[in-house]
């Protein structure tokens, strides 16, 4: 029997609520909160884009780049739901501070360093900000009019799509003209003038619980989702089947399993299993676990997809390599007639785009559908209760993905079914913020959206590690013959066709998943309150 007891409210549920504050106040207060936790889709979608840029940097790193972005899902998924928890203890507005604090430190490791190991160091210690955008939740929940509470979040979803459509011009000039460490100074110096601000234009959340922190739970949660995504990442370098690399999955798996049995027994709990077991919570992170995953892994492969020079040009490319490593070698100068080079298998995609070119030909466009349509989800759900727009954010993400494995690359066409894809992205994010507000009273706000947070770090994480296992696992090898003497070498950063194929397989089984649990969820099909209903 579990020994889980809940959380006691220190203050009433309304207490400073700013019912009397005018609109310009109150949303002065969203768009400052809305703002500060831009950081979050700023580095996701600066970072997911420039990785193609960033990996000559760090040559001997290969594949693996992408954990710039994968640890951004493993340690947010262990310091969200701590924040979360915490911000209901000691005030929502000075863990949200924190989260900003913790990012300005990584920012400046990222942007001096030139080791892997401290650039990786610098984005884990960015990423506790992911738990800022689910204290967010909570401090709109308890701050705002309850009538301005659906679009409040519906507004979080904006700013998301704002950034989606933003981040990708500001660091294509940064890169272009600079190089990718200003995209890091670039944030450090965003989030410090938006300090003051925050402490200036938005009040602390009176609103405390009387609770502890389970820091035994993190521990076990962290190091199993750390060890499961080491053995999805490198499964194929490792071989799927042999003992030594299954044991990282089995001992992963079981310190997952360890961190739900010691969740049921504490009395203090990371996770709060009643709530995880409630239908009303347990599908919406059900729907977030599987629904995130495409909104990851699409930017991120269309960064690669669109900057990667085409197969003519890239062999261009190799056979001047090899004239020049033959100068350096020897002192003559081959012509480039004789040198041959066959790409082992070929590939169809590839524009060559700079960052910028990226950003402005695809990458802003899917940002701005989601800064329209993550406020209209709002809306939607004040009117007519958030499953709407979580059912029409499915719809909107499963026809993008149907596209994605249906049609034969060309950007414009997937430009196209990336904007559908934006569509979705706001809806999701609105309706998903306000069915969990809906479905538990403000006490276990940071707590549940904590939960929620684990789940979408976890999505995110997951999809880009079997992202980056699928394409590993299909490389591109140039054969390279220069009179009669043959060479090998892998491309670095560049795929088959087929590795990108299953990724999108994969996230359009996931997406399908999340509406199945849209269409025939109970929860969220009376108009929301802002929580004015919850138990």
């Amino acid at each position: 029997m579990s020994a889980t007891t809940t959380a006691v409210a220190d203050t009433a549920p309304d207490a400073g609520r700013l019912d009397g504050a005018s609109k310009r106040r109150i949303f002065t207060i969203i768009v400052v909160i809305v703002l500060y936790t831009e950081v979050v889709p700023l580095q996701y979608t600066m970072v997911s884009a420039a990785l193609q840029k960033m990996s000559a940097s760090f040559p001997g790193v290969g594949g693996n780049i992408n954990w710039a972005v994968i640890i951004l899902g493993l340690v947010g998924a262990s310091a969200t739901p701590l924040l979360g928890k915490a911000s209901d203890i000691w005030g929502k507005r000075r863990l949200f501070l924190l989260c900003g604090i913790c990012f300005i430190l990584g920012c400046l490791i990222c942007a001096v360093t030139t080791s892997w190991t401290l650039f990786l160091i610098g984005r884990g210690l960015a990423a506790v900000s992911v738990a800022s955008q689910v204290i967010a939740y909570g401090l709109i929940r308890d701050l705002v009019p309850r009538k301005y509470v659906p679009l409040g979040i519906g507004l979080i979803g904006a700013g998301l799509g704002f950034s989606g459509a933003i981040a990708p011009v500001i660091g294509g000039i940064l890169i272009d003209n600079y190089d990718w460490r200003a995209m890091f100074w670039f944030l450090t110096i965003f989030t410090l003038v938006l300090t003051p601000l925050v402490l200036y234009v938005v009040p602390e959340s009176p609103l405390r619980v009387r609770d502890r922190i389970d820091p035994l739970g993190a521990v076990l949660l962290s190091s199993g989702i750390l060890l499961t995504l080491l053995y999805l990442d490198n499964g194929q370098k490792w071989g799927w089947g042999r003992p030594t690399a299954l044991a990282w999955l089995i001992v992963g798996l079981a310190l997952l399993a360890l961190f739900f049995l010691v969740e049921f027994k504490v009395s203090r709990p990371l996770m709060d299993m009643k709530l995880l077991f409630d239908p009303r919570v347990g599908v919406v992170l059900l729907m977030a676990l599987f629904g995130v995953a495409i909104t990851a892994v699409q930017p991120l492969a269309l960064g690669y997809m669109t900057q990667t020079p085409d197969a003519p040009h890239l062999r261009d490319q190799v056979a001047h390599g090899a004239v020049d490593q033959a100068h350096e070698m020897t002192g003559l100068n081959l012509p480039l007639s004789i040198v041959k080079v066959d790409l082992d298998p070929g590939y169809t995609y590839g524009n060559g785009f700079s960052m910028l070119e990226y950003a402005l030909h695809v990458g802003i466009w899917a940002g701005l559908m989601g800064m329209i349509f993550g406020p209209i989800g709002g809306l939607l759900a004040r009117r007519y209760g958030a499953r709407l727009p979580a059912v029409l954010s499915f719809i909107a993400l499963t026809i993008s993905g149907v596209g994605f494995v249906s049609f034969d690359y060309s950007w414009q066409t997937y430009l196209v079914l990336f904007m559908i894809a934006g569509i979705g992205f706001g809806m999701f994010y609105a309706a998903i913020g306000n069915l969990l507000i809906e479905a538990v009273p403000p006490e276990q706000q940071g707590i549940s959206s904590g939960m929620l947070g684990v789940t979408q770090n976890m999505s995110s994480a997951i999809g880009i590690a079997i992202t980056t296992a699928l394409l590993n696992a299909h490389p591109v090898i140039a054969h390279i013959d220069v009179m009669g003497h043959k060479a090998d070498q892998p491309i670095p950063q560049v795929f088959a066709d087929r590795g990108y194929e299953l990724t999108f397989w994969f996230v359009l089984a996931t997406t399908i998943i999340g509406l199945f649990l849209a269409l025939f969820m109970r929860h969220g099909r009376t108009p929301a309150t802002g929580g004015a209903r919850t138990p």
